[in-house]
């Protein structure tokens, strides 16, 4: 069976091996669990999957699996021997003769397989079905003088099903559109820590150095916080169809603020012109010159646009073809002197990367920028960080 879980996980995707899959064999064997789902879920998944990426078409290959075992009829795959054998060992002579007096051990080992076969769910108390507490013949923590003891660690009501079928890590797949967590995750390979400003954070290590040079005498030191220098100047498309988007690329923004101190936001609509703004409840009377910026920030920030690039291709290539207002340049001549001040920029589409080949836009987008446009999904979020870093 656990053959089947193996090719379950790689029709999904994740890319398990063969020295993973014997570690987890080990792991049974040497009986680190035993006989119980939650802990099987974790453990394999521990060992399994190296990317948090793969969590949830873990969760997908996991629930397929133990759907398939429990559609399986368990009783015929036990052998008689096991539980004979396995009695013999745990019941002492007493038992053995209450259970001469309720009937013969092969008459319980009958009656066992039959509730096997019938038995849908987990049971407590009563005195037929295999479970805990109560009278059955069959289960743990109850009393029966001729039963057979099936034990377990553990509370089955805290079922892995309750896991797996959230599908908490849905947000993390390669090509599924991203919550906030999951642009946290990809954001974290775009980290170049630094410390700058007051010493306002304990060193322990140069505290412990230099409390052992004064005899034990505690002498603290003091170092710069620690925050990641990376600088970003981040460029939203808003208004037409990024309305569509909004709810994503908010997700987006407030990931990028919490993880980057040095963050710069403007906007503009369909494509950059002469005019960006930073409120769009101003952005009639308080336009910011696109050449001010352009000055403003150094060669050192990453340039990051945000749009779905769907638009006229007069919108990109002609003067006037701005449908808010007259541009006397075209759209890609500031497309190109941003790209000239900061090259090292990346375009972001929310829109699904199947429905780009329908726009001409997009493809006058992709050769203004070198090919860097990247779908806003896990893996293309990843792909734009190597782009920039």
């Amino acid at each position: 069976m656990l053959i089947e879980f193996f090719q379950l996980l790689r029709e999904q995707g994740v890319k398990t091996t063969i020295t993973e899959w014997l570690d987890l064999l080990e792991a049974l064997k040497q009986r680190v669990i035993f006989a119980d789902v939650d802990e099987f879920y974790y453990l394999s998944r521990m060992i399994l999957v190296k990317d948090e990426s793969l969590y949830d078409r873990f969760d997908r290959a996991f629930a397929q699996y133990v759907e398939r075992v429990a559609a399986t009829d368990v009783a015929d795959k036990i052998p008689k021997e096991w539980l004979e054998n396995a009695l013999k060992r745990e019941l002492s002579e007493q038992d053995k003769a209450r259970i001469k007096q309720l009937g013969s051990l092969e008459e319980l080992l009958k009656t066992f397989q039959e509730r096997l076969r019938e038995q849908q769910e987990r049971h407590q108390g009563g005195s037929k079905w295999i479970g805990t507490g109560g009278t059955s013949p069959f289960g743990a923590y109850g009393y029966h003088p001729g039963g057979i003891r099936i034990g377990q660690h553990g509370n089955r009501n805290r079922s892995a099903a309750k896991v797996w079928d959230k599908r908490e890590f849905a947000d993390l797949d390669d090509d599924a559109r991203l919550e906030q967590r999951g642009f946290q995750i990809a954001l974290r390979n775009l980290r170049q820590f630094a410390r700058t400003g007051a010493a306002t954070e304990l060193d322990m290590d140069a505290t412990l150095t230099a409390t052992a040079r004064q005899g034990g005498l505690l002498d603290l030191q003091w170092q710069p916080e620690r925050h990641n220098a990376i600088k970003i100047l981040l460029l939203l498309d808003v208004g037409g169809s990024m309305d569509d988007h909004i709810y994503q690329v908010e997700q987006l923004f407030t990931a990028l603020k919490g993880e980057f101190r040095h963050l710069e936001l403007y906007y503009f609509h369909n494509c950059p012109y002469e005019g960006l703004w930073r409120s769009n409840r101003r952005r009639r009377t308080e336009q910011i010159p696109t050449e001010q910026v352009i000055q403003t920030y150094g060669e050192d920030y990453k340039l990051i646009f945000v749009g779905d690039a769907t638009m006229g291709p007069y919108e990109i290539a002609y003067p006037g073809g701005s449908v808010e207002h007259w541009n006397q340049e075209p759209g890609q001549v500031w497309l190109q002197r941003l790209l000239r001040k900061f090259p090292k920029a990346v375009w972001l589409n929310p829109q699904p990367q199947a429905h780009w080949r329908y726009y001409p836009s997009v493809g006058m987008i992709q050769e203004i920028l070198s090919e860097r446009m990247q779908p806003l999904t896990l893996s293309g979020l990843q792909q734009a960080i190597e782009v920039i870093k």
